[in-house]
């Protein structure tokens, strides 16, 4: 995987003449897109990258509604219908979602063609266009069928950004705390500060650094046996917050949001558990409070929370298994969390 980080040259540019190369000289392009990143990035992205210009277009729907096995097979019909070959590429413009649902087709179709992506999301930058999961959801649970399937290539373009919605650039930054967290103690206070003087401008070279970690522990682990582990903080209590956000009478929330939540649950649990000092959950407390109101859990939602997070796919002999943190910069994973400690959580803190 070629990653093309920020510099002073446009990572759009650099793509251009990466795709004009050999290597794809027998391409045949298709740009998989949803209305956002067809409405605000695909013209920007064209006029840079010359070499696509007489791609084909795949549109899908916004959100986490793209991330179906009906989705997935509409456009495998497509490629099929158009004669994709072995050699077709296909470019996921667009965020998480389209990242994910493009290379699990891309994996899928004709046992693996290869996928590009270029993310117009923070989180996408930071986080989900890195790493090579692809995924969809089944009846309501995240991420429940993929392959790993690395991308040929993962441009992160931050002019891209400006397109955003306060939530969704928000999203990202919950995903750079939970990186730097785990790998960058000096950064995440950083990040810490600014969030908490309502200065939520992000660099290029933060992004550059966040996405640095977590290319650092896929290359150490690439499906994720051991210590890309690390990188699910806060995903086994936030895939449950944020499909549970979506009942009726919840506030949806989406992926990165949800996350953030997730993580402050985790490092509750890191405190009662693992004896974390109590002043870091304090402090990233009054941090994502900045991002997001919490939402208020009874004992009933508590039960609807638990359904989901039996059902995680990091779950391990019929425990639910989480990964904590002893200290900034040191987290522990598969770590068996007792139904009644999530219980406890839930209520105690949302």
């Amino acid at each position: 995987m070629k990653t093309i980080l920020p510099s002073s040259t446009s990572s759009l540019s650099r793509l251009n003449r990466m795709l004009s190369g050999k290597d794809y000289n027998n391409a045949r392009f298709f740009l998989l897109v949803d209305e956002n990143s067809y409405n605000h990035c695909l013209a920007s992205f064209i006029s840079r990258v010359s070499r696509v210009e007489e791609s084909e277009f795949l549109e899908v729907p916004v959100g986490e509604e793209c991330k179906d096995l009906s989705i997935a097979s509409q456009l495998w019909q497509t490629l099929l219908e158009s004669n994709a070959d072995r050699d077709t590429v296909i470019i996921n413009i667009g965020g998480g979602c389209v990242s994910d649902l493009g290379g699990f087709v891309a994996a899928g179709y004709k046992r693996g063609i290869r996928y590009v992506n270029v993310p117009t999301t923070l989180v996408g930058m930071v986080d989900a266009a890195i790493g090579g999961k692809t995924a969809l959801n089944l009846e309501g649970s995240k991420n429940q069928i993929g392959f790993f399937h690395q991308p040929e290539i993962v441009c992160i373009e931050p002019e891209f950004l400006s397109t955003l919605p306060d939530e969704e650039y928000f999203n990202g930054v919950c995903e750079m705390l939970k990186t730097f967290m785990i790998g960058d103690r000096e950064a995440y206070e950083s990040l810490c500060n600014m969030v908490l003087d309502g200065n939520l401008e992000v660099t290029p070279q933060m992004i550059s650094s966040c996405a640095a970690i977590k290319l650092a522990v896929v290359k150490e682990d690439p499906q994720e046996r051991g210590i890309r582990r690390i990188l699910n903080l806060g995903h086994t209590f936030g895939h449950a917050i944020e499909a549970y956000s979506h009942h009726e009478g919840q506030t949806p929330l989406s992926h990165g949001l949800a996350v953030g939540i997730g993580l402050l649950c985790a490092l509750y649990l890191s405190v009662h558990k693992l004896g974390m000092d109590a002043a870091y959950l304090e402090r990233y407390r009054s941090v994502i409070s900045k991002l997001v109101t919490l939402p208020h859990y009874n004992l009933r939602d508590t039960e609807e929370l638990l359904s989901y997070m039996r059902q995680d796919k990091k779950n391990s002999d019929g425990n639910i298994c989480c990964v904590l943190m002893q200290d900034i910069t040191a987290p522990v994973i598969n770590l068996p969390v007792s139904e009644l400690e999530i219980r406890d959580t839930f209520l105690k803190l949302c």
